[in-house]
């Protein structure tokens, strides 16, 4: 497999989109793109809301490498953005890569960010940055799933680190921060108050809508794998385990039991999964 090593070139990849409401119907307005970040044709296997695949066509991430993806709703815009396949993070030779994405919406608008998990290999340096902007009466739902090292093939995340924040602010005001920092080969990777030998960690969250303690308590029980809890303004869920399949398949059954209750639609699942 490729690292930085072997790239003579970092990327400084742009993905910007605009999404508004018309006839309707939600539509791209605006797209910009850069590579290596690009974005299918949008899809509608439900009608009104709009499905988006991002892709990444130079195939992963090397040290030095800087993507920035900015999203904007417009008032009452619905959309669901994932990815084509599972982001990969090779080794690094020193420097590290850096994805930073801001989703920006606008009153009444719903966004659900689903992308695929990252895989991030030994040995590499990579920062993740997620900032969500809501209006008032706005509602993003979203997760992120990361497998520390290939595990499949014996790989253990030894040396490197992988570092994730993500913020979500209301009206002007932080409602939610979560920062995540594992170094390669520490004691966090092993302690069972870290991850325990677990490679796989994911956190899904629905952020803008109220949840009751008797939905929290029917999420419980539809996946009692999961740690849960309520944020001010919504639910939290933790997965920490050995499969990203199953991390998966535990956010898809959350996802599930919220999407009618919060978004008014049942789950319709992206064509590229």
């Amino acid at each position: 497999m490729p690292d930085s090593s072997a790239v003579g070139q970092s990327w400084q990849g742009n993905l910007t989109l605009s999404y508004a409401l018309q006839a309707d119907k939600t539509i791209p307005s605006r797209v910009q793109v850069q590579a290596p970040l690009k974005v299918q044709r949008p899809f509608y296997p439900e009608g009104a809301v709009c499905h988006s695949v991002m892709l990444h066509t130079a195939g992963g991430i090397v040290g030095g490498d800087r993507l920035t993806v900015g999203v904007e709703l417009q008032p009452q815009a619905n959309a669901l953005m994932t990815t084509a396949a599972a982001t990969k993070v090779y080794r690094s030779t020193g420097l590290e890569s850096e994805q930073d994405v801001m989703l920006s919406l606008d009153s009444g608008a719903c966004l659900e960010w689903l992308p695929q998990e990252t895989i991030v290999f030994d040995g590499a340096i990579y920062r993740q940055r997620l900032r969500v902007d809501l209006a008032a009466g706005a509602t993003w739902l979203g997760w992120e799933m990361t497998r520390l090292g290939r595990t499949a093939r014996g790989e253990r995340f030894e040396s490197g680190t992988w570092r994730s924040r993500i913020e979500v602010w209301q009206a002007g005001r932080l409602i939610w921060v979560d920062p995540q920092w594992i170094a390669g080969g520490s004691a966090m990777l092993t302690s069972s108050q870290g991850l325990a030998n677990c490679p796989v960690v994911g956190s899904m969250a629905l952020v803008g809508a109220e949840v009751t303690p008797e939905i929290l308590e029917k999420a419980r029980l539809a996946c009692p794998q999961l740690g849960m809890t309520r944020l001010q303004s919504g639910l939290l869920c933790r997965y920490r385990g050995d499969s990203t399949a199953a991390a998966r398949v535990a956010f898809i059954a959350i996802w599930q039991l919220l999407r009618p209750l919060y978004l008014g639609r049942s789950v319709c699942l992206p064509r590229v999964w």
